[in-house]
């Protein structure tokens, strides 16, 4: 699958396929739920999607330092060197990592604006320092660069039908939906991290202070005031996703399946933490093999039916008795 999509993307440098391949990896390895959404791209955009992923990847590992090993001065130093090294890339389209040769590759063939990757540096650099958020409008602020940028360094992959500052705000606002599931999800570990992104005022507002989670977290007690917080915070990002939603039809139909499923399939994310009661603290809720396979399958029948009207479209008339492809990924 690695070669076809290389193959169709037209990248032929044997350098610069591995580059892809890694990231390629490093996006099934580590996201899941965005990787099978990924398979439903037509097959000659999906590598650059690995490349974007991959470099997000690349550089919240070095933030998040899951073996410990690091100082946040390491850590800020290798942030450092990653910026220099992507800088350099996007200039030359070179590069010392593999995950930025391929980003850098993928920010030239598709016109991707260099701010957007410093911005995300930036967000990423404060996480070695900052540990919680007063508000929501400084979670915000945050989130630009963590979440939203992701967004909009994706819209030019996935392609419009309406003018790109036109379905800018809503791809901006999908990167921040889906990053506010995973803060949700992630509230347990995130504290073990020392971070806590729920907003503050948003928790006070409940009763909730960092003390009283770290206690829920240590002994695996709930406390009901932390489940309101919590069933406010779903809400506070269910707001997000009905302002992604009108979004998606401004996407090329071809892409409109991936981004239906990723929809689906994270706001899935919410639908299990409410199913196990907002126990988020003491275990991690995801969404069951069953109920990705059925949003997937749905998302091929999408691709089937985008393909079958741009047939239509262009005066291409079906052979009788040809069947609407109904499996397999778009070619």
């Amino acid at each position: 699958m690695t070669r076809r999509e290389l193959d169709a993307a037209g990248i032929t440098d044997p350098a610069l396929r591995a580059a892809y391949t890694y990231c390629r990896r490093l996006n099934a390895r580590h996201g899941r739920t965005y990787f099978l959404a990924t398979r439903l791209l037509p097959v000659e955009r999906r590598s650059a999607v690995h490349a974007l992923y991959g470099f997000a990847r690349w550089a919240d590992d070095i933030v998040d330092d899951l073996d410990g090993s690091r100082t946040p001065e390491d850590r800020d130093r290798l942030l450092r060197r990653l910026e220099s090294d992507l800088a350099h890339g996007l200039r030359t389209g070179g590069g010392d990592e593999p995950v930025v040769r391929a980003v850098a590759d993928t920010a030239d063939r598709y016109g991707i604006e260099a701010v957007l990757f410093a911005d995300f540096l930036a967000s990423m650099r404060s996480d070695l320092h900052v540990t919680d958020y007063p508000t929501y409008a400084d979670l915000r602020a945050y989130m630009h660069g963590s979440a939203a940028v992701i967004g909009l360094q994706m819209l030019p992959v996935l392609g419009t039908v309406v003018p790109r500052a036109e379905a800018a705000p809503h791809a901006a606002d999908l990167g921040v939906a889906f990053q506010l599931t995973n803060f949700l999800r992630d509230v347990g570990e995130d504290l073990d991290r020392g971070r806590v992104y729920l907003p503050t005022d948003l928790l006070a507002a409940h009763g909730v202070d960092r003390p009283l989670l770290e206690w829920s977290r240590r002994t695996g007690r709930g406390d009901p005031r932390i489940r309101a917080a919590l069933i406010a915070a779903e809400a506070m990002t269910r707001e997000v996703y009905r302002a992604v939603e009108p979004g998606i039809a401004m996407l090329d139909p071809r892409t409109r399946p991936c981004i239906r499923t990723a929809f689906t399939l994270y706001g899935g994310i919410l639908d299990a933490i409410a199913d196990q009661d907002y126990t988020v603290l003491h275990r991690r809720a995801v969404v069951s093999r069953g109920r990705r396979a059925a949003t997937a399958a749905a998302g091929v029948v999408r691709i089937a039916g985008a393909r079958w009207r741009a047939r239509t479209a262009r005066g291409v008339p079906r052979a009788s008795g040809e069947a609407i492809p109904t499996k397999g990924p778009a070619r």
